[in-house]
Parts: structure tokens; C-alpha cells; sequence
């Protein structure tokens, strides 16, 4: 083929690829403590979580803001990438929503207060902010964002909707009660399924792009291998070091939600719905934690009591007797259970450019600048 042509060609599949789409106009977030951006935090600090005081949001904000990091989350590097405003937490007062809204809450589940209750799991359960709930707040919220089924259908069809992650809290309930393993995963389809009512509630409201994470690897986070650790040899990955029993059922869970999101896809042709690898993007950090400038590992926290797993509950993080590390970008966990905002940064791109969301979700529309993933405010 004359080489005129096929560059003539060439530049036409690129024009198509990313000038046909408008920046989205809003995003709307729904989650746990992994995506809060200051529900918690509205009415001043909490006096019960300790997420809620310095030395969190240190390294960006240079102030708490209710994220459980030292800085930015997953969410806020995604928004930043498609040119808008950092989400807003949804309860704040006074506050114009229309370029979007943060409905997650530390304390997050996919299942309602009542499925908990049924399980005899009401006191490892402490926030009524499940999926459901944090629908039903948007809910009560559409109304001041579009007034018509006509303006409603436009308006949400140029917006991001991503759901999750979901399913840490509802197993965090189990385990911190003192169930088995096997009693778990007899609840995951359960899990799951909660994750996908709500994600369809969404769509019923117009939600056509949506992204739908996994959990991460919840046997490598420090706080489980503190409390949960066993010190035999064939009970930890021989690659990552964590505790393969539990990142079996963040597997077991990614491979049900990601085969239930695809059956809701063929369900509704129009939309797209992006399956985003939480826990590939995050377990490379315990494969090669120098790789990613981790020089202190990623089974040690900034933010805590300093020893091996850095989760004693008498020096956790945000209290006063705890210690933090100068160079939090050198860390991939803050506190034993979250993420540094350098940890979160890595996790966006992959996301945002892929190989951790098929397709990534840069792809899904144009956005206004390129993100620069950078380091400071």
C-alpha cells in the first residue's frame, strides 16, 4: 500500500478514536473508606475514627480531609485526569453537585445493615452506608441535577459512574467476628450480588459508563497479616509473602463480579462497564516494591506504632501516641489497611491507561488534558 495512504488511514482511526466524545461532565463516586472523600468529615472531625485527624492528608492537602491517606485516593486521580474538580463528599452542605459528587463512606458495604443483622455480625458492622444506601442518596439528590426524564437521560449519559470498591467491609465483618474461611466464601455469590443490584439501580437511572473494581489483595494488607499471620511457610504466597487463604477469596470474588458485569453488559448493550483490576494493579507492589520506589517494602506502613506490620491498635495511626514516616512516597501502605497516595497513583494509571481496566478508562471518552499523575500540589 502507498505509504501516503496508510498514514492518511492511520491519522483518520486516530481522529475517530478520541475526537468523537465530549469530556465527561461529571463524575459520581460510590465506596468505602478506599474512596471516601469526607462524608465522615462534614460536621467536623469524629471524635471515634481516627481517619479523621492529622497526621492524615499530610502529604497533599496538608490537612485531614477524611481520606484514609496521607494524600489523594484512586478516585481523585481519575477525576483530575478528565479535567474536573475533586469530588465533593455527597453530605456536604451548600455545595453545587453538577460536576459531580463522592457518595462512598468509611465503613462502606455492598450488603445492607439487615444482612449483617440476619448473620448475628451487628457489631462488626458500624455504618449504615452500604451500597444501597449511598444509591438512595443520589437518589435524593437527582432532582437537583436534572429536572426532566429527557434532561435526566443527557445528562447522565455524559456522565462516569464508578461503583466500588465494594466487599472488603462485608468480609471484614465475618473475620473480625471470628468466622471461617469457608463461612465467607459461602457468602460471596451473596456479596456480589449485592454489587450488582446496585450497579443496575444506576443504570436504571441512566448510568451509561461505569466502572465496577474488584478488592484488592486483602492477604497482603499488614493489618491481616498482624492479626491473622500463622508463620508456617505454605500458608503465605511464595512470590508477594501474604496469606494465600485470603487472597484466594479477593480472587474467588474478582472472577464472580467480573463474570456477573459481563452478563449485565449483554443485559444492556448501550452501556459500558468496566471491570477495574484492583488487585493485579495493587499486588505488584509486594512482587517488586523497588520497582515502584517502595524502598521500605509494602508489608510496612508509614503511619503507626513502626514495628514489622505497623498495626497496634494502642499506637494506630491518627492517635496520639502513633509515629509517621517522613517520606511517605517510599511506602505503599499508610496505615496497615490503606493505601499512600504514591500507591494510589500507581493504581490510577494503570486504570486510567491500562492494563488494570479492558478497556482503560482513558478510552472511554476524550478527556480534557492528559493526566500527569504528579506528585505535588
Amino acid at each position: 500500500m502507498n505509504p501516503s495512504i496508510l498514514l492518511f488511514l492511520l491519522f483518520s482511526c486516530l481522529h475517530l478514536s478520541f475526537s468523537v466524545s465530549e469530556p465527561y461532565t461529571a463524575i459520581f463516586s460510590f465506596g468505602d473508606s478506599l474512596a471516601d472523600t469526607g462524608n465522615h468529615l462534614v460536621n467536623g472531625p469524629n471524635p471515634i475514627l481516627s481517619t479523621t485527624h492529622p497526621p492524615y492528608g499530610m502529604t497533599f492537602f496538608r490537612r485531614p480531609t477524611g481520606r484514609c491517606s496521607d494524600g489523594r485516593l484512586v478516585i481523585d486521580f481519575i477525576t483530575e485526569a478528565f479535567g474536573l474538580p475533586l469530588l465533593p463528599p455527597s453530605k456536604a452542605h451548600n455545595t453545587d453537585f453538577h460536576q459531580g459528587a463522592n457518595f462512598g463512606i468509611t465503613g462502606g458495604t455492598a450488603m445492607s445493615f439487615g444482612y449483617f443483622h440476619e448473620r448475628g455480625l451487628d457489631s462488626t458492622v458500624w455504618v449504615n452506608g452500604s451500597l444501597g444506601d449511598q444509591v438512595d442518596w443520589f437518589e435524593d439528590m437527582k432532582p437537583s441535577l436534572c429536572s426532566s426524564p429527557e434532561e435526566c437521560k443527557d445528562y447522565f449519559s455524559r456522565c462516569l459512574f464508578v461503583v466500588g470498591e465494594f466487599g472488603g467491609n462485608d468480609y471484614n465483618a465475618f473475620f473480625f467476628a471470628g468466622r471461617d474461611i469457608q463461612d465467607v466464601r459461602a457468602n460471596v455469590n451473596i456479596i456480589v450480588g449485592g454489587i450488582i443490584k446496585g450497579v443496575e439501580r444506576l443504570i436504571n437511572h441512566g448510568a451509561v459508563d461505569l466502572v465496577v473494581p474488584g478488592v484488592f489483595p486483602i492477604g497482603c494488607f499488614p493489618l491481616y497479616m498482624k492479626l491473622y499471620g500463622t508463620g508456617q511457610k505454605e500458608d503465605y504466597g511464595h512470590r508477594s509473602g501474604c496469606i494465600r487463604k485470603f487472597n484466594s477469596l479477593a480472587w474467588h470474588h474478582n472472577e464472580k463480579l467480573r463474570m456477573e458485569l459481563e452478563k449485565l453488559q449483554k443485559m444492556y448493550p448501550w452501556t459500558r462497564i468496566v471491570y477495574a483490576d484492583y488487585y493485579g494493579a495493587a499486588i505488584r507492589f509486594n512482587f517488586s516494591p523497588n520497582k515502584f520506589g517502595f524502598t521500605h517494602g509494602a508489608m510496612k506502613a508509614c503511619c503507626g506504632d513502626r514495628s514489622k506490620y505497623n498495626v497496634n491498635m494502642d499506637a494506630r495511626c491518627g492517635t496520639s501516641n502513633a509515629t509517621v514516616c517522613h517520606d511517605p512516597e517510599t511506602y505503599a501502605s499508610w496505615d496497615g489497611v490503606h493505601y499512600t497516595e504514591a500507591a494510589h497513583r500507581f493504581i490510577a494509571k494503570g486504570l486510567l491507561e491500562g492494563p488494570y481496566a479492558d478497556p482503560p478508562i482513558m478510552n472511554l471518552r476524550s478527556p480534557k488534558s492528559s493526566a500527569t499523575f504528579s506528585s505535588k500540589k
